[in-house]
């Protein structure tokens, strides 16, 4: 490449780059398969990178599963001492059986509160609408053996 001053007296040129020099000395061939090496590598780097990252997250989540779990236990724990708390305060007033069946029928209408609600909830579930929607637009191509719309 050849190239003025200002003034327009003197040429001089201006040395090819690496990738000049390079695309010059080779083939198209050579330098598709240098892509595609290149390529290949970065997947591969990017495939390691994904695992590296799910095994930290699935570490971490696992870990506050475990702490769930156990808040979810002591929980219960509490329910039901609580519950025995409330049995043997009522037992002082009508009877050890009766605050038995008290304590029982309040947790079967908490049972049935929360059962209709969760059953509501589930009604309102639509699976993977996007998914869906998206997997139709896969082009006629795609779908051997379908005539083309």
């Amino acid at each position: 490449m050849t190239q003025s001053n200002s003034a327009g007296s003197h040429a001089y040129e201006i040395p090819p780059t690496e990738a000049e020099t390079r695309a010059q000395n080779s083939s198209l061939g050579d330098i598709l398969s240098e892509v595609s090496r290149d390529v290949s590598t970065l997947m591969r780097q990017e495939v390691e990178l994904a695992k590296a990252e799910l095994k930290e997250s699935g570490t971490k989540a696992g870990k506050g599963a475990g702490m769930f779990a156990g808040a979810g236990v002591a929980g219960h724990f509490v329910l039901v001492f609580l519950s025995l708390a409330l049995m043997y305060a009522l037992s002082a007033l009508i009877g050890l059986g009766w605050s038995a069946v008290i304590v029982a029928v309040i947790w079967a209408i908490v049972a049935a509160v929360l059962a209709a609600k969760g059953k509501k909830e589930m009604k309102t579930v639509r699976g993977m609408p996007q998914t869906a929607e998206t997997i139709k637009e896969i082009p006629p191509t795609f779908k051997p053996g379908e005539e083309t719309p």
